[in-house]
């Protein structure tokens, strides 16, 4: 008798996200556990962005920094060459210069700087705050505004300003990143105070936070599995949005990442060491149910795209 291996089959399905006009990137849609196609439908791989500044990267690790001299000192310049030399299938702005211990820059800067590159490229772009929860509250809703049917990914909303962000991002027709603190309650209970706003769950993606390897990787890989099982399994809807793994801001900040070779010769060489960090840290993220994560190593990505196509 031949032998048929088991497969499970779940109530529940992830809620497919579409988001770009000219060039669209879709993620999610699947109704199985992580690269478990032989157990159901997962239509779209992974969605891979290039994170870019808008202001130079120069509190970036020399590794990363060294791969966008001569173009990160324009956001502008750094999006297009994402765009047309390293092949982004996404970009990810992030406008640090608005935070008040940096450039401060206003609404308007930010403004002004989403608009440029958005004329500067057709792939989809992920608009993200300084995580400075007053002024994104304003800086997000311009961003928005200016943006209107471009179909971005605006965030991210939290507790404290979900209410702001997520009705310009209703308003002029984004997707919204909702953020909690590693904790599938706080995650829950942040989506279902977006939706009760009005906003649509299937235009929700969910960040749960996250934490590079070796610096509590694991708590994340839980939080982020609990959630895509209550998804699955109970049929959750306020579970079901994708995920986000914002990964090269918490990688490429820890010691890893950092330390010399001078001071530390057994760690061997410091870019194989910091591009490891990026893969096995995204790749866990993948493996626990991200659908969409935020990178900046080239060559990170391309390995995690190389994982992506040999597990697909």
């Amino acid at each position: 008798m031949a032998f048929v291996a088991p497969k499970e089959t779940y109530p529940g399905k992830v809620f497919q996200v579409g988001i770009g006009t000219e060039k669209q990137a879709v993620f999610g849609g699947e109704n199985v556990l992580t690269f478990h196609s032989f157990e159901g439908n997962a239509p779209n791989r992974p969605l891979v962005a290039y994170e870019i500044q808008d202001i130079p990267p120069d509190d970036w690790s020399e590794t990363v920094r060294k791969v966008y001299e001569g173009v990160s000192g324009d956001p502008v310049t750094w999006a297009k060459y994402c765009q047309d030399t390293l092949k982004a299938r996404a970009i990810a702005l992030r406008l640090l210069g608005t935070h008040p211990d940096r450039e401060n820059r206003s609404a308007e800067d930010a403004t002004k700087t989403v608009k440029e590159v958005l004329s500067a490229i057709q792939v989809p772009l992920i608009v993200l705050g300084s995580n400075h929860v007053e002024k994104d509250s304003s800086v997000l809703v311009a961003v928005a505004e200016a943006a209107k049917d471009r179909n971005c990914i605006i965030g991210k909303a939290q507790e404290a300003n979900y209410k702001t962000i997520a009705a310009a991002a209703m308003a002029n027709n984004h997707k919204l990143i909702a953020m909690s603190e590693l904790d599938i309650n706080l995650s829950k209970q942040l989506n279902i105070l977006v939706t009760q706003m009005g906003f649509d769950k299937e235009r929700l993606i969910t960040d749960p936070m996250c934490s590079a390897l070796g610096y509590g990787l694991e708590y994340t890989y839980s939080v982020m599995e609990r959630i895509r099982l209550a998804a699955l399994t109970q049929n959750d809807a306020t579970m079901q949005p994708p995920m986000l793994g914002d990964v090269g801001m918490y990688v490429w900040k820890v010691k890893e990442t950092q330390a010399l070779e001078a001071d530390l010769p057994h760690w061997g060489s410091l870019e194989e060491r910091g591009i490891a960090w990026e893969t096995v840290t995204a790749g866990a993220l993948m493996m626990a149910g991200a659908e969409f994560l935020i990178m900046r190593h080239p060559k990170a990505v391309e390995a995690v795209e190389r994982f992506v196509d040999e597990l697909m």
